[in-house]
């Protein structure tokens, strides 16, 4: 397989010509050899489906898999699915699947082009075209983004609970009770119907892979799906759920590449560097990573020839990136905010940012597994990271849904630690931060007081039940973590008086240390 040629041929949806010529492949004879794809984009065929056509997707396992096409002479094209958005299918189909991917250097911004989207559907009005690639056995892959809400897991559940699927969720209630699979609105729903026509029509083995930031992701995948297929009403469900478990491989994955939201500015950068308009842009940071665990059903891409890891074991990659990366991320996220940072990088030029992420990595180091990285150099790379001048990674961002991130990224390690009358800090400063920030905006609209949005945050916000703009007491604090499904912790009374006690500084916007 090829790299783009210098003269291709090609439907041109925009116009090919002028100062707004659309990305597309008409328009790639236009950009300079190295803003082109690895891969001619039109030789490769759709034999991975994606759920999920965010910018995280589109900077990590778009271009891993462009890569092993590029480096392999493989056909590996995605066929990426949106849950909901249509604006996002609308630009990459005009776009013929194409979109750019900034790395965001200390000493400048590096610009390419991407091509392994093949098609782009939108999962509503798309469903039988999904259903179609799923049951084909040329696609042998399929991927997940769609972050840790899109699983519908009941909060508190276990990764291995028979009955983790929340199917009291609106979304997947109405799945459900469906008539039939045509509408179907959740990815679990959908993933599933798609499931079961390709066990209907031959049921070639096939391995769906997490990508989400989830201790434990496939086997977790895997339990929300056979509990969807339990709770339907669907004909020969045993011999789906049967199939699931002979022929569908789960592997758990770590991904990790810090990926901002895409702002104007980055859209004008992009429209510079190429020479036309790129209506999807991606920025990222230059640091990318992606562990698999090596055990796939049937043919994949060969991501390993870009540089990812399959090994027998995740769990200590998976475990380092959710508690080190994730956990001081979600940690600078809302100490920063009540602080009055607004990004990543503002947070690591305060005195107390560098010293946070260290302090964090320090008391949480101690948990992880023996076989992951070391968590004082993997704290070197993190401050490195963070304070990278390029990125601008919203702490509004970083966040939101902290209901559903925070039993994943401190909940266990504190667990542990608690468990062996260690000291924790850190944790008691973010989990107090935490509590802090959601509160409700003063404003209502659903937002929390910083800007951050929580699937969770009516029933957060009914805990303050003295009013949002009273101080909290340790009843609020209880109730908080109680909500989250952490009522083991609500009742650590040093923990939540620990808690409790740094709430009045974080008020007054003072971190302290």
């Amino acid at each position: 397989m090829s790299a783009m040629p210098p003269h291709s041929a090609g439907p041109a949806s925009g116009p090919a010509s002028g100062p707004d010529a659309t990305l597309a492949f008409g328009t790639l004879d236009r950009l300079a050899p190295e803003l082109r794809p690895a891969v001619d984009p039109r030789e490769l065929r759709s034999r991975i489906v994606h759920f999920g056509l965010g910018a995280f997707h589109r900077a990590h396992q778009a271009v891993y898999t462009e890569h092993a096409a590029a480096r392999s002479g493989e056909p590996w094209g995605i066929a990426a699915v949106a849950p909901r958005s249509a604006d996002t299918v609308a630009a990459l189909r005009a776009q013929d699947g194409l979109y750019s991917v900034t790395g965001l250097h200390g000493d400048g911004p590096v610009t390419r082009v991407v091509g392994s989207v093949t098609e782009a559907l939108r999962m509503g009005s798309d469903a039988a075209r999904i259903d179609t690639l799923l049951a084909s056995p040329d696609v042998t892959v399929v991927t997940l983004t769609i972050s840790e809400k899109g699983y519908h897991r009941r909060p508190g559940s276990g990764v291995l609970d028979a009955q983790a699927l929340d199917t009291g969720a609106p979304g997947i209630a109405a799945d459900l009770a469906a008539p039939d699979t045509a509408g179907l609105a959740t990815v679990v729903g959908r993933l599933a119907a798609g499931l079961a026509a390709r066990q209907r029509a031959g049921g070639a083995p096939v391995t769906v892979v997490s990508c989400d930031n989830m201790a434990a992701n496939g086997p977790a995948l895997a339990g929300v799906l056979r509990g969807f297929v339990e709770a339907s009403s669907w004909p020969g469900r045993r011999a789906l759920l049967d199939w699931l478990e002979t022929s569908v491989a789960f592997p758990s994955t770590v991904v990790d590449r810090i990926v901002p939201a895409t702002a104007e500015a980055d859209r004008a950068a992009a429209h510079r560097a190429l020479g036309v308009r790129d209506g999807v842009p991606v920025v990222a940071e230059p640091y990318r990573q992606w562990v698999l665990e090596d055990a796939f059903a049937g043919a994949r891409p060969p991501w390993e020839r870009d540089g990812a890891l399959f090994v027998p074991d995740v769990v200590p990659y998976q475990l380092t990136k959710l508690r080190l990366l994730n956990g001081s991320h979600s940690a600078l996220a809302h100490i920063g905010a009540a602080a009055g940072c607004g990004s990543v990088a503002e947070a690591l030029a305060t005195e107390w940012g560098e010293r946070l992420v260290r302090a964090f990595c320090a008391e949480v180091g101690p948990t992880l597994p023996a076989g992951g990285p070391d968590p004082a150099a993997y704290a070197d790379d993190l401050v490195a990271r963070f304070r990278n001048p390029g990125m601008r990674h919203l702490l509004q961002q970083i966040g939101s849904d902290g209901s559903l991130k925070l039993p994943e990224r401190w909940f266990g390690a504190l667990r542990a630690l608690r468990a062996a009358s260690a000291p924790t800090p850190v944790l008691e400063l973010a989990l107090a931060a935490w509590v802090n920030a959601t509160r409700p905006a003063p404003d209502g609209g659903g937002r929390q007081v910083y800007g951050t949005t929580d699937p969770a945050a009516a029933g957060l916000a009914a805990c303050r039940r003295d009013g949002p703009d009273t101080p909290d007491t340790a009843d609020t604090v209880r109730r908080l973590l109680g909500a989250v499904g952490a009522a083991d912790l609500a009742g650590d009374p040093a923990l939540v008086s620990a808690v409790t006690a740094r709430l009045p500084a974080l008020r007054a916007g003072r971190v302290e240390i």
